[in-house]
């Protein structure tokens, strides 16, 4: 089945899957972070760039250009902890499926 650039699968409750996706991911790096124990000096610009992408997957399908300052911010941030490498690659993951096209 083709499908325009504009169409987009949805899940059962018609949400795009790429926000549910962008949601939990975000959710699980702010759970991380925040149980983080060592002093981060960035961890304040972390913390409100993922507030903004938690805000973003709320509002629906998101700006892709405001997700991508928003990761670049979140790596530049806290990407160097290797405690929190897995949960910052599921969020660049969610953010890479907002520029492919299905």
């Amino acid at each position: 089945m083709l499908r325009s650039a504009e169409q987009r699968r949805v899940t059962g409750e018609g949400e795009d899957p790429r926000v549910t996706e962008l949601r939990a991911a975000v959710s699980r790096l702010r759970r991380e972070l925040a149980g983080h124990p060592a002093e981060l000096p960035d961890r304040g610009v972390a913390e409100d760039e993922l507030a903004s992408l938690h805000a973003m997957a709320l509002s629906g399908v998101p700006e892709i250009m405001r997700l991508r300052r928003s990761l670049l911010l979140v790596v530049g941030s806290v990407g160097s902890v290797s405690a929190l490498a897995e949960a910052m690659t599921q969020v660049r993951n969610a953010v890479e499926l907002f520029g492919r096209r299905d």
